[in-house]
């Protein structure tokens, strides 16, 4: 949902980890009246910390900003506006990282839903980087932060022109650029996930594209055992990366 001024923020765990990390990024805060539960006292005593005066309001209020069939659980933000990283971000930021890369690469990803739950996966297995293509992806929306949890506002998601392009520049900084497709033999658990790397997944239903397939390293599949021959993306890119933070960490 988007505002003039920047866009609302719903839902006690993103609201909370904006009100923790960014304070500074939100300029109102409204506050269903007849929350008066922990939950709602610890938001309001950091609000307080920071010096954001919420606003008590009725669930009508919060309707209204939202829809009314947003779950916003009672609270509402707006915040100013953080828009995707580009190109020359992620080069920045490739810089200056001080460990072997982890990136999270989603090949036109559309579901909000969908986004929303990898970054939170990628905000807990360590992400350094969640990268999309602009086209035909969805972006940083409400949702997305809903569901992410306060993922969103802590794990760095770039949004690229050119995905094969970003790629190559990948691999030609010594990052191993490893997709999943069902059209292979190796499995996830076959290979090699403890170097500079970069996890490719692609969009619901029809996997990664043919030009980004062909840009990738190497490529493996999660093993099917039942009649489900595929599973949905923010799932697959759960045990991908959780096999991934297995490997590394055994590999110290």
């Amino acid at each position: 949902m988007s505002h003039k001024d920047g866009h609302y923020v719903y839902g006690m765990h993103a609201v909370q980890a904006i009100l923790d990390r960014e304070p500074e990024m939100l300029t109102r805060l409204w506050l269903e009246k007849s929350r008066r539960d922990d939950r709602a006292r610890k938001l309001l005593q950091r609000a307080s910390e920071v010096n954001i005066r919420p606003e008590r309001v009725s669930r009508e209020v919060l309707d209204k900003l939202v829809g009314e069939d947003t779950r916003h659980q009672g609270v509402v933000a707006l915040s100013k506006d953080t828009p995707a990283g580009n190109e020359k971000d992620l080069a920045q930021l490739l810089q200056n990282l001080d460990e072997p890369a982890f990136f999270l690469v989603l090949d036109g990803v559309q579901d909000p839903h969908n986004l929303g739950a990898c970054l939170r996966t990628a905000d807990a297995a360590g992400v350094q980087a969640v990268i999309a293509p602009k086209d035909r992806s969805a972006g940083l929306t409400a949702v997305v932060r809903k569901v992410a949890s306060g993922a969103a506002e802590t794990v760095p998601f770039f949004q690229v022109t050119n995905l094969a392009r970003t790629l190559r520049e990948l691999q030609q900084a010594g990052i191993w650029i490893i997709g999943t497709s069902l059209d292979t033999e190796q499995d996830i658990y076959q290979a090699d996930l403890t170097g500079p790397l970069a996890l490719v997944l692609g969009a619901e239903g029809k996997g990664l594209r043919r030009l980004t397939a062909e840009h990738c390293d190497s490529l493996v599949k999660l093993p099917m055992h039942g009649t489900v021959q595929s599973l949905n993306v923010s799932v697959s890119a759960g045990i991908c990366l959780y096999e991934a933070v297995r490997q590394r960490s055994m590999a110290g």
